[in-house]
């Protein structure tokens, strides 16, 4: 099976590996006349061991031509086959096995060549089994070393991507979070500072106010302060390690001291609940949206009547806001961060909202699936 993957990088073993293979050669010339059995003039073996190590620099670039010299020069002098059996390892490791065999090929019929007019010392037909065995095990070698440098690869790639995937689940996750802790701090402050200001208005806009009702809106003032102050610590509570010492989060049991606070501000507050056993996810958001609605009256129209209703249904809960008298201009639908993330707490949990103006004021209507 050919095997695809990057060409490897010899720069750190070119120079070595041509040093020990000009060596051989050099041996091999050497050797071929120390017995007295030289068959071709010594100079004429050592040009052509060198013009095979020549050669042998081709077979990265043009195989085919480079495998054809090589088995040529191995033909005709023993001092070309340490550049001829190198090529055949180097072809292996560096292409396709339908590359490299035809090099292989050119290697074995040269040597064999060789083996029919020089002395070789063992009979013929070992001469060609050495001859195909020592070519068969190169080629084996050098694929071998191209599949392992393809797995190594493939692994490293893939190490890389699970670590940017890792990354960007992290990052993900932090985003979201991060979206988290900036939603509760809306959901539970915004009301909170909202019913301040509107108390602190009355406060300075409203200097006939008689001491007792005076002292009536400085306790309110006073409360609502010391609850923002609690929230407040649940929120940075988030970012704790021991979650569980974070208080019970808010629900539909909470709404009417909720309401109850706004009625001590002055703010005419009209609700309506009816639910039971809701699931923790949609008793919290039913509560945000309700919460959402009565903070956003407060802030865009200071003195409109609000009407809230919870309703709960066969399937679902259905939450109403409802500010009579305000401007409804004062108002954006889905502008604001709180609404922005109300949206997505209700519609995480398949539900939707809506955030619409009347002909004399604003609604917010949410349905959660329960």
């Amino acid at each position: 099976m050919d095997i695809d993957c990057p060409p490897p990088r010899l720069g750190r073993v070119l120079a070595p590996a041509l040093a020990v293979l000009t060596l051989v050669t050099a041996l091999t010339v050497w050797a071929a006349g120390s017995d007295g059995t030289r068959t071709i003039p010594w100079v004429l073996d050592a040009l052509a061991g060198l013009a095979a190590l020549a050669v042998l620099l081709m077979v990265t670039s043009r195989p085919l031509l480079a495998g054809v010299l090589l088995g040529a020069l191995a033909a005709v002098s023993p001092a070309a086959t340490p550049a001829a059996t190198a090529g055949t390892l180097v072809a292996a490791r560096w292409f396709p096995l339908r590359t490299a065999v035809p090099v292989a090929l050119a290697s074995v019929v040269g040597h064999a060549i060789q083996g029919l007019w020089l002395p070789i010392g063992m009979p013929y037909g070992w001469w060609l089994v050495c001859d195909v065995a020592v070519h068969a095990a190169l080629l084996g070698w050098g694929a071998y070393g191209r599949a392992r440098a393809t797995a190594v690869q493939l692994w490293r790639e893939r190490a890389q991507r699970a670590e940017r995937e890792q990354a960007s689940r992290v990052e993900e996750a932090r985003v979201a979070e991060r979206t988290r802790i900036a939603r509760e701090m809306h959901d539970s402050l915004a009301h909170r500072l909202s019913l301040l200001a509107t108390t602190a208005g009355a406060l300075e806009y409203r200097p006939d106010l008689s001491p007792e009702q005076v002292a009536a809106a400085a306790g309110v003032v006073r409360a609502g302060a010391g609850e923002a102050l609690e929230d407040l610590r649940a929120v940075i509570g988030v970012l704790r390690e021991q979650p569980d010492e974070l208080r019970p989060a808010p629900g539909l049991a909470d709404l009417p001291a909720l309401v109850a606070e706004s009625r001590a501000a002055g703010i005419d507050v009209d609700l309506r609940l009816w639910a039971y056993g809701l699931p923790p996810a949609v008793d919290l958001a039913a509560y945000r949206v309700a919460q959402e609605g009565l903070t956003n009256a407060l802030r865009h129209a200071p003195g409109a009547a609000v009407r809230i209703h919870v309703d709960q249904r066969e399937n679902g809960i259905e939450v109403e806001v409802l500010d009579r008298g305000g401007r409804a201009g004062g108002h954006s639908a889905g502008a604001g961060v709180g609404l922005v993330g109300l949206r997505e707490r209700v519609e995480l949990l398949g539900g939707a909202l809506s955030a619409t103006p009347t002909n004399d004021g604003w609604v917010l209507s949410a349905w959660i699936p329960a």
